[in-house]
């Protein structure tokens, strides 16, 4: 049985917030679980996550492969970085998780800006060629 970390949506409509569950990666999302490992509410700003670290080293020993989503927050809280430290075996004894996390930046609008900003250099390219041959041919 293929085991999975992922979320599970709960909540009201427009005001989720997510259960960390381990469950068989064939069951539907929100359906049959195994065990709770955590919660995420990305409601609250900044968002809130708990987890219980020593079930979802568990888990992961084991085998369970987490989603790309909870992979993601693994790595925001610090959880990826622990377990990397102690599978080399440097001390984690004092190591803490974290427990609020910041909303990332959208990608729109960066891809937006280049977009506008590579839009104005074709324009100012365009113009500049025009605007030399023209004085060039009243130089001479």
């Amino acid at each position: 049985m293929p085991v999975s970390i992922r979320l599970r949506r709960m909540g009201k409509k427009k005001q989720p917030f997510y259960r960390i569950v381990a469950a068989d990666s064939r069951a539907p999302r929100d359906g049959r679980f195994l065990e709770t490992l955590g919660q995420y509410n990305p409601i609250t700003k900044p968002a809130k996550v708990t987890v219980q670290e020593d079930r979802i080293d568990y888990w992961l020993d084991r085998g369970a492969q987490p989603s790309d989503t909870v992979k993601a927050l693994f790595t925001q809280i610090g959880l990826t970085e622990k377990r990397t430290m102690a599978k080399a075996g440097k001390d984690v004894s004092e190591m803490a998780l974290k427990t609020e996390i910041n909303e990332r930046k959208k990608r729109t609008r960066g891809i937006k800006k280049a977009v506008l900003k590579a839009e104005e250099e074709k324009q100012a390219a365009t113009e500049t060629p025009a605007e030399e041959t023209a004085s060039e041919e009243t130089a001479e």
